[in-house]
């Protein structure tokens, strides 16, 4: 078989357990849409609207993946009644087709193998399940790592990157942290940032950014032009939304079930006076607040305020917000090791480098997607390169995502049949 017939043949198809799955969420959206026209409730309306895009999905594909009856084909007719893939390779097979049916065959039949690809892939998308926290805000930190003052300064790019990016999006973005030595604007070197990213959705649209990212450029102070490589971690956190409740002596959340869950009882609060630049402030009052997770060991230190009260409460959004990820990831954890022998690859850590910023060759490449744009200023800029590349590894993201989907159901088979 050519290289190219293989490539179409991945693209169109879809495994028994894909469409087994896709078939029985249908099903209880065919019913639970019943039971909504009959007596209204929230929750039915919420879960008929999670299932209605693989309903959608399933019944265009079925359209297009349709084998014709060849009773129906009037040949007379020619390409409006041979609309299906089946029936057109059917056509252009057979060695008693008249020459002018199979002409018409050969130029629908890319446009029909296309159209059977797109509901394909839009099928197997509406089966991957929404991340949990994909509809919160985020929190966004930047920690400079190897190259020292080079990357403190790229620290910087990237900060100023996400900024510019969330303006043309028209997400709200404040600073939560920023330690920063001497000097403005582009100079200036980021030993630690925390961005707070506003909006629906935030999460969603940010959590591919996750990772380790790469700079390759020659330093000012380099008098030899010699390229340094050095790298900023980015960690990218669902934002919770405050409980109204008093943060410093009640529990924030009230599941002890949930991720959102931090008991009171298990957080040492330290308050201590600002150090550091700052002005009148620093060293007169007791503003600064650190927050220990005793059972985790997670730290959270805050001395951006002159308000030990502000302070405060940056510290337990940001605490949340980490023991929520560190326990999700744990799960995720827990599901690779039990996929690697189906997947062959476990999830990508955070300590691998994800994207490659390249000053000579103005590039840009993500590794993880594979894309690779010469558009370095616009990227950095926030602009239409970087949504670009953003959308490439959300693509890539959900193919790893539909691997894992069906290791699952490889792996609860298996379980099934021993």
């Amino acid at each position: 078989m050519a290289a190219g017939a293989v490539l179409k043949q991945r693209a169109t198809n879809l495994s028994p357990t894909f469409l087994g799955r896709a078939r029985a969420l249908s099903a209880e959206y065919a019913e639970l849409s019943a039971q909504l026209a009959k007596n209204y409730d929230v929750n039915i309306a919420k879960k008929v609207g999670e299932l209605s895009p693989t309903s959608t999905a399933l019944s265009d594909w079925e359209q297009a993946s349709t084998v014709c009856d060849s009773s129906t084909v009037d040949r007379s007719l020619g390409s409006q009644s041979a609309q299906c893939l089946s029936e057109l390779q059917q056509l252009l097979g057979d060695p008693a087709t008249d020459a002018e049916l199979r002409s018409i065959a050969a130029e629908e039949l890319p446009s029909t193998s296309q159209s059977l690809e797109a509901a394909t892939l839009r099928l197997k998308t509406s089966l991957v399940p929404v991340h949990e926290f994909a509809h919160l805000p985020c929190l966004l930190e930047l920690r400079p790592g190897a190259g020292g003052s080079e990357a403190a300064l790229f620290a910087g790019d990237l900060l100023r990157m996400y900024q510019a990016f969330c303006k043309r999006h028209h997400l709200p973005a404040r600073i939560l942290k920023l330690d920063e030595t001497d000097g403005m604007g582009a100079d200036s070197q980021v030993q630690e940032a925390i961005l707070e990213i506003d909006g629906t959705g935030a999460y969603g649209l940010l959590r591919c950014e996750a990772g380790v990212h790469r700079v390759q450029r020659v330093p000012a102070t380099e008098a030899k032009g010699r390229t340094h490589t050095s790298a900023v971690s980015v960690l990218v956190l669902p934002s919770f939304p405050s409980t109204g409740a008093d943060e410093m002596t009640a529990s924030s959340g009230s599941d002890p079930t949930s991720d959102y869950f931090v008991d009171a009882r298990d957080v040492r609060t330290d308050v201590m006076r600002a150090r550091g630049a700052g002005g009148q402030h620093v060293n007169t009052t007791d503003s600064a607040v650190r927050l220990t997770h005793v059972p985790t060991g997670t730290v959270v230190a805050i001395q951006d305020s002159r308000s030990q009260m502000a302070n405060r409460k940056k510290a337990w959004l940001i605490l949340r917000a980490r023991l929520a990820q560190a326990r999700r990831e744990a799960r995720e954890e827990e599901m690779a090791q039990l996929r690697v022998s189906v997947v062959g690859v476990a999830r990508m850590g955070r300590g691998d480098k994800i994207r490659t910023y390249n000053w000579g060759q103005q590039r840009v490449t993500d590794h993880r997607s594979g894309i690779t744009l010469h558009h370095l200023d616009d990227v950095l800029q926030g602009g239409r390169g970087l949504d670009a590349v953003m959308q490439s590894v959300r693509g890539w993201m959900t193919e790893r995502e539909l691997e894992a989907l069906g290791a699952d159901e490889e792996v609860g088979e298996g379980g099934k049949a021993a």
